[in-house]
């Protein structure tokens, strides 16, 4: 027998993971609520947690480093669009 995977839009797993932090509620209590296991509950509820500090982190949205790379990147492709556009125009 298989298991059909349920599939949760992020605007329901955020509501659940806030209502996890609230600590209103116990996980059992959760659980029964929303039809999720408690397990589930505390893996939002820690993704939660770990990736609100990067929403008020500044221009790192992500934490990692990623948005610097691509701006490193994109200056040097400016850069090289500039010589070529240099070039071009002394070629004309």
């Amino acid at each position: 027998m298989s298991t059909v995977r349920r599939k949760h839009s992020a605007e329901f797993k955020s509501k659940v993971a806030v209502e996890a932090l609230r600590e209103l509620r116990t996980m059992n209590e959760l659980s029964s609520t929303f039809g999720i296991h408690a397990n589930q509950i505390s893996q939002w509820k820690k993704q939660l947690q770990d990736k609100a500090p990067s929403l008020f982190g500044g221009y790192n949205t992500n934490g990692d480093g990623h948005d610097e790379k691509t701006i490193a990147k994109l200056y040097e492709e400016i850069g090289r669009l500039k010589v070529e556009l240099d070039w071009l125009k002394k070629r004309v």
